[in-house]
């Protein structure tokens, strides 16, 4: 009669011994990494076009408030180029460097 202990040790070895197991978990691991891939690349979309937008809108305005920057600076763009952003926005953002700083509107 076969022992627990002989009878586990072999499923096991035969289960990560399996070219199946091992395409099963190569394919969930490959999905995974796709997605993530595509949430990135989708989040930099988003970004870029925020800060593009937002951008156009602080240079035609020709100031900025210290707020509006550090918003800007810290929440888009810092992140953006953590994701591997593009010079475009880049050149953006020396526009906007350049720009004079206004105190922020007050709420009323």
């Amino acid at each position: 009669m076969v022992s627990q202990t002989t009878f586990i040790t072999t499923l096991v070895g035969t289960v990560f011994a399996s070219t199946g197991f091992w395409a099963f978990l190569t394919h969930l691991v490959q999905s995974r990494s796709s997605r993530c891939s595509a949430e990135s690349q989708m989040l930099k979309g988003l970004a870029h076009d925020r800060i593009t937008h937002l951008g156009t809108c602080y240079i035609t305005q020709g100031y900025i408030s210290k707020d509006d920057y550090e918003n800007l600076y810290e929440y888009l763009y810092q992140p953006y180029k953590n994701l591997g952003g593009n010079g475009t926005v880049d050149k953006i953002m020396k526009e906007i460097d350049a720009l004079p700083f206004t105190k922020a509107k007050k709420e009323e």
